[in-house]
């Protein structure tokens, strides 16, 4: 079990499970929503994660694949907090620098590598996709 939240507070939420994976997305939407770097991660099935406080906003676009994406963030103060796609619905992705403690996060991989700039860092000896992994 884990915690995070917004950084005005309104917004708060628990992840009742273990995490399935910590990863750095580099895709070009995340590169926007991030300020320019790459997105990190905390993949956690859906159903463990529930908002405890406050009201998260949700914008949603249509990623490269042509799938439905969705992120959503603090409408106060504009912390990113959860992402997810239609494609795998029964995933959700919590932003890391959202997490009380993100400390917990532990990068496993790197997905979308094939939109990274150079200047992105990358850890050797990681796993990396040029795009999403089978299981995304």
């Amino acid at each position: 079990m884990f915690e995070g939240g917004c950084l005005c507070g309104e917004v708060r939420y628990r992840v009742d499970g273990e995490p399935l994976a910590g990863m750095a997305c580099h895709c070009r939407d995340c590169q926007y929503l991030s300020g320019g770097g790459e997105a990190n991660v905390v993949v956690v099935p859906r159903q463990t994660l529930s908002v405890t406080a406050g009201k998260d906003r949700v914008f949603r676009s249509t990623a490269e694949s042509g799938t439905e994406v969705w992120r959503s963030f603090c409408p106060t103060c504009g912390t990113p907090l959860f992402a997810g796609n239609a494609k795998s619905s029964e995933f959700v992705a919590v932003k890391a620098g959202s997490l009380d403690d993100p400390a917990l996060f532990t990068r496993q991989g790197h997905v979308w590598v094939s939109s990274a700039p150079a200047w992105h860092l990358m850890e050797p000896g990681l796993p990396t996709a040029e795009k999403n992994p089978s299981f995304l």
